[in-house]
């Protein structure tokens, strides 16, 4: 079980010690019992606000988190369950306006259990207003972050909640757009609560309450970053190796167990990395790394490769994170390293081709510029999706290929052991790569290691000389 603080609770809760500031509520009477005439509806209200302290669902204003300053949603759920009516969307509706008038980011920090019965349909079109709204602050190019607390169910959930650029979740809340009272009574629970969302891609990260302020204060630091115009440099090589001799050479370099994997060259390139998963689709892919970062105080979004096959779900995620990223003015690095995209009847069944599509679309619509660098197995397409056309850099333990050599090889109907030969004529090389305009350039290693290498060598170098001057002085005195 969770417990369910007031609004202003869990404002005070997320942002700094006395930074909130409440806008006001706009203007506007209702009709005795609302639209609908409801009888009762009236003292409803007044007994939910001597009971919060409230006089509407939500509360709304501007704090600092982290120093920075967002606009903030709260909302009640001791007011009607936290329900929307239509003084409820005159609130959402002026809070989303000062955000796109000042500037600044939107926090919402949910718990509701949808539409409010009293009013009918005035209240459930209260949605279409809300969904506007973030429409154009979307448009505005401000980010949206939504903190889902207990309950977030209904409209709520499916517009404030899931509508969100960043999406988290207080662990054991119950998430979902049914609420508790009008589930089949055969549904399993676990796909109402924040972790199911999660496992299904539809909430990037389950943060502790404790955590919030400063996960909040991370995505907000990042958001408000300066962002270069031009691509992001390419990380450093991370392993000292030479460049192939052969194309089989190149193959299984890229395919040693030991090679540095995504993991490592995003946690060497970032100061401050936050992670988005699951394609708001009902799937994640563990081997699709994604998200924002901090790269020298300057905000860079990411979509890695892991070395797995890459499925459906990895490529929506991918092109959702390029997508925000757009919106957002934030350049991109991407980093490849796939056999090739999943293809099992699973992979089919979720749409491959149409999820694959979709990546190659975001990249190409893409206006911030996208920086790849290959860092091991490029597989066929399921690799050049991620690829940044005209911008690729690969490292010398990689290769990239229309199809791997041993798949070349059978479908040319040729023995198994002719799979090295073929590596050659695909010239797969790093260095083939570059020669055939597919690559720009080879990345080298991190500039630390090649400075400690430049000084050893002329630490060796200066000792051989002076041990030759040595010699040479003692033949002379001799």
């Amino acid at each position: 079980m969770t417990t369910r603080p007031s609004a202003r609770a869990a404002i005070a809760s997320a942002t700094d010690p006395g930074s909130f500031t409440e806008l006001p509520a706009p203007p506007g009477d209702s009709a005795p019992d609302g639209p609908l005439g409801w009888a009762g509806y009236d003292d409803s209200r007044a007994r939910a606000t001597a009971r919060t302290g409230e006089d509407e669902s939500v509360v709304t204003g501007t704090a600092r988190i982290g120093g920075r300053e967002a606009t903030v949603i709260s909302f009640e759920f001791g007011f009607l369950g936290g329900s929307l009516g239509h003084r409820t969307g005159d609130r959402l509706e002026a809070a989303y306006t000062y955000a796109r008038t000042h500037r600044l980011p939107l926090v919402s920090l949910i718990a509701t259990g949808g539409s409010r019965m009293q009013e009918g349909m005035l209240a459930l079109t209260q949605l279409q207003r809300v969904a506007r709204q973030s429409a154009l602050t979307r448009a505005a190019g401000l980010p949206q972050i939504a903190v889902l607390r207990d309950p977030t169910t209904g409209g709520g959930w499916a517009t404030l909640g899931a509508g969100a650029d960043v999406i988290l979740a207080l662990p054991g809340a119950q998430v979902g757009f049914a609420g508790s009272r009008v589930r089949p009574p055969d549904a399993d629970p676990a796909a109402y609560t924040a972790e199911g969302q999660y496992a299904a891609g539809h909430v990037d990260a389950l943060v502790p309450a404790v955590q919030l302020p400063v996960t909040l204060a991370a995505w907000l630091r990042v958001f408000s970053a300066p962002r270069s115009a031009e691509p992001v440099e390419p990380p450093a090589a991370l392993a000292g190796v030479e460049l192939p001799r052969t194309g089989w050479d190149a193959v299984r370099q890229a395919r040693h167990p030991g090679r540095p994997r995504a993991e490592q060259y995003l946690d060497s390139y970032f100061e401050l990395r936050l992670h988005l998963s699951g394609d708001r689709a009902g799937g994640t892919d563990p081997g699709m790394l994604c998200g924002f970062g901090l790269r020298e105080g300057r905000a860079v979004a990411y979509a890695a490769q892991c070395g797995t096959a890459t499925r459906p779900a990895g490529y929506r995620t991918a092109a959702r994170v390029i997508r925000l990223a757009d919106r957002l003015g934030i350049p991109v690095l991407t980093l490849v390293d796939t056999p090739g995209a999943a293809n099992d009847a699973a992979a089919e069944h979720a749409g491959a081709g149409a999820a694959i599509a979709d990546a190659f679309a975001a990249l190409a619509a893409a206006g911030v510029p996208v920086t790849t660098l290959l860092i091991g197995e490029g597989g066929s397409g399921g690799a050049l999706a991620l690829a940044a056309p005209g911008n690729t850099w690969v490292t010398p333990d990689s290769y990239f290929s229309v199809i791997a050599p041993e798949l070349a090889a059978a479908i040319l109907k040729r023995p198994p052991e002719s799979a090295p030969a073929t590596a050659d004529q695909l010239r797969v090389r790093p260095q083939d790569l570059v020669a055939l305009g597919v690559a720009r350039g080879i990345v080298s290693p991190a500039k630390a290691e090649t400075e400690k290498a430049e000084t050893e060598k002329a630490e060796t170098e200066t000792a051989e000389t002076e041990t030759a001057e040595e010699a040479e002085e003692t033949e002379g005195k001799a």
